[in-house]
C-alpha cells in the first residue's frame, strides 16, 4: 500500500496595521484572515488576554474546534461503516492553555464532550465504543503532544 500525501495551502493575511505598522507592540491591531482557496474568509484575531478582538475567531479556538471536527467526522464515519444510524451529535469541546513563567505557552489538555443520539437502544455500546476507535484514528489528535480525551454521551431517539 502506497503512502498518501495531503498538502493544505491557507492565505493567512494580518488586516490590523493601524497606518504605523509595528511601531510598538500597543499600536498594532491582532487582526487577520484566513481563507482557503475559495472558501468563505474567516474574520481571525489574538485571544482578547493578547491584545486581540475577542468578537473574532482566535488561534486557539480554531485548533481545539479542529481536534473537535476530525474527531466527530472519524466517529460519524466509523458510525455508518458499523450500521450506527447517528441522529444527532452536539460538541463542546474545551482546551487548557498553560503559560508557564519564562517558557512559552502551550496546550496542556483538550476534552471532548460529545453527546451523540443514536436511533436504537441496541446500538447505544457500539457507539459509546467507536468514540475510542475515532480517536486513535483522528489526524489532528495524532499530531498533539497533549492529553486529549473523550467524555462522550450516547442516547437513544430521533431528531
Amino acid at each position: 500500500m502506497t503512502s498518501k500525501h495531503h498538502h493544505y495551502t491557507l492565505d493567512v493575511k494580518w488586516t490590523g496595521n493601524n497606518g504605523i505598522g509595528t511601531e510598538n507592540y500597543e499600536v498594532y491591531s491582532r487582526s487577520h484572515s484566513i481563507q482557503a482557496a475559495e472558501k468563505p474568509i474567516i474574520e481571525a484575531s489574538s485571544d482578547a488576554a493578547f491584545r486581540g478582538d475577542d468578537t473574532k475567531y482566535n488561534p486557539e479556538e480554531l485548533f481545539v474546534a479542529s481536534l473537535s471536527s476530525c474527531h466527530m467526522l472519524w466517529y460519524l464515519h466509523l458510525c455508518a461503516d458499523n450500521d450506527i444510524v447517528v441522529h444527532s451529535y452536539e460538541d463542546k469541546p474545551e482546551g487548557t492553555l498553560l503559560e508557564p513563567n519564562a517558557t512559552p505557552g502551550h496546550f496542556s489538555k483538550v476534552v471532548l464532550n460529545p453527546v451523540v443520539r443514536v436511533s436504537e437502544s441496541w446500538m447505544l455500546e457500539k457507539a459509546h465504543l467507536l468514540h475510542e476507535e475515532a480517536h486513535k484514528k483522528c489526524f489532528i489528535a495524532n499530531s498533539c503532544n497533549f492529553p486529549v480525551s473523550i467524555m462522550p454521551i450516547c442516547t437513544v431517539g430521533t431528531i
